[in-house]
């Protein structure tokens, strides 16, 4: 059965900032208060999602949430206009104003885990919805993405649309960015990564997805534990800031690319992955050594949360790869030693700038979400979200007229960001196929 992957990048929306949210996101941290530049963070978003395309390779768009939620504040116990809402907010709960006001969708990777249908019991997609119970900015997600992966896909006969596990810590799930797959173009190995199991605790910075998350999901997607694997996220990598396992390593097709601390037990990954790709493909791994990137450097400068993509009839693999890879003399010089080396799986580097993304620790892979499906599925798919030239210009002249230039930290608590971000995701269901009631201020 033949898959053609598609990635769905994360709209970044129009309160874009920087409040330091994220707990073991050391780029989170460092930019904490900065100013931020929402124009310009959308405007890289689409410029590398039109570079994907240019490339030859399918890309789509999932919508920037609404922010502030109004709905949600309101079953806080706040009442009132918006206005007098907001004050409130941030007279009595900032910590609350700031999750309220993040931008944080935008990082499409931890929307959702995919299942391809080939992997999948039932022969339908499976995707479950990521609680990303951990961070309270983040776990305000899972509605309105649940919402857009069924406007996406909403074939109930082609496509498994599952809502996020309950949100409590021993279930802790954070999507794409703990998954990933391994395939030679039919049905694959998926690889679960998990930072604990749901007894556990662990000083340092949180292990976000727990072991039992990674099983359930792996049950209710139907998947063969022939094909199936669950593997530790090293401890070693977590506390060097590795939040997510895509901050580490990255799989495409038969190739895993990986830093040397990345796994609890890589020996054991390595086997388990070689036994249960038996007759499938033939895994290669790349591993890159400690002594020549350090978790640090990998971790400011997201080498592996690079997206490796496959340009149609290539005979090796491209590294999208975020512009402080190539500012990093030492990620820079292993890309050029790996992309060198003859008959390499990694043949050639396409760098991208996301700097605004980067600076709130979100590399290229971190805006995507990946969704493998056959022709049969692609046609089944809500063909408004798929980017063309059209549509990514349309994209561009609605965030130009309708995002600020910059973004304080006291902009947040202005009443017109409100109206403001409104009536530009009222103007965005008009560009994609959204409707009059898609967002919950359209509703009420």
């Amino acid at each position: 059965m033949s898959l053609v992957e598609i990635n769905f990048d994360g709209i970044i929306g129009p309160t874009h900032n920087y409040a330091g949210l994220s707990e073991g996101n050391l780029a989170s941290f460092r930019n904490r208060d900065a100013i931020a530049r929402p124009r310009q963070a959308a405007l890289q978003g689409i410029a590398k999602m039109r570079r994907l395309a240019a490339l030859g390779l399918p890309q789509g768009v999932l919508a920037p949430h609404a922010r502030p939620d109004m709905a949600w504040l309101r079953g806080l116990g706040f009442s009132g206009g918006d206005a007098e809402i907001l004050r409130r907010l941030w007279a009595e709960e900032q910590a609350i104003a700031r999750a309220a006001l993040a931008a944080s969708a935008m990082w499409a990777a931890n929307a959702a885990t995919i299942s391809p249908s080939p992997d999948c019991a039932d022969g339908r997609l499976h995707a479950s919805v990521a609680n990303l119970q951990t961070m309270l900015h983040r776990f305000l997600e899972a509605e309105q993405t649940e919402r857009s992966l069924r406007a996406l896909m909403p074939d109930d006969a082609r496509f498994a649309i599952h809502s996020a596990l309950p949100a409590q810590s021993a279930l802790a799930d954070e999507g794409a960015a703990n998954h990933m797959r391994m395939h030679g173009g039919g049905a694959g190995v998926e690889i679960f990564v998990y930072g604990r199991a749901a007894h556990e605790a662990r000083a340092g910075f949180p292990a976000r997805q727990t072991l039992e998350a990674c099983r359930a999901l792996a049950r209710r997607h139907g998947l063969d534990a022939g094909r199936t694997i669950f593997a530790r996220q090293a401890a070693e990598a977590i506390d060097a800031g590795a939040f997510h396992n895509d901050v580490v390593a990255v799989a495409h097709e038969n190739v895993l690319f990986h830093h040397e601390h990345a796994f609890a037990d890589k020996a054991a990954l390595y086997d388990d992955i070689r036994a249960k790709a038996a007759g499938l493909f033939e895994p290669v791994f790349v591993e890159i050594a400690a002594r020549d990137v350090s978790l640090a450097d990998a971790v400011s400068s997201y080498l592996f949360n690079s997206q490796l993509v496959r340009e149609p009839g290539a005979a090796s693999l491209t590294l999208i790869a975020p512009s402080e890879v190539r500012e990093n003399n030492k990620t820079a010089a292993v890309v050029a030693a790996l992309i060198d080396r003859p008959n390499a799986p990694i043949g050639r580097v396409d760098y991208v700038e996301v700097r605004e993304s980067m600076r709130n620790g979100g590399g290229p892979a971190c805006l995507r979400l990946r969704i493998s499906v056959t022709q049969a599925e692609r046609a089944a798919l809500a063909q408004g979200f798929l980017l063309t030239d059209a549509l990514a210009a349309a994209l561009e002249v609605w965030v130009r007229k309708h995002y600020r230039e910059e973004i304080a930290p006291a902009d947040l608590a202005d009443p017109a960001l409100i109206t403001e971000t409104q009536t530009a995701l009222d103007d965005l269901a008009r560009v994609l196929p959204l409707g009059d009631r898609f967002y919950p201020f359209q509703r009420a």
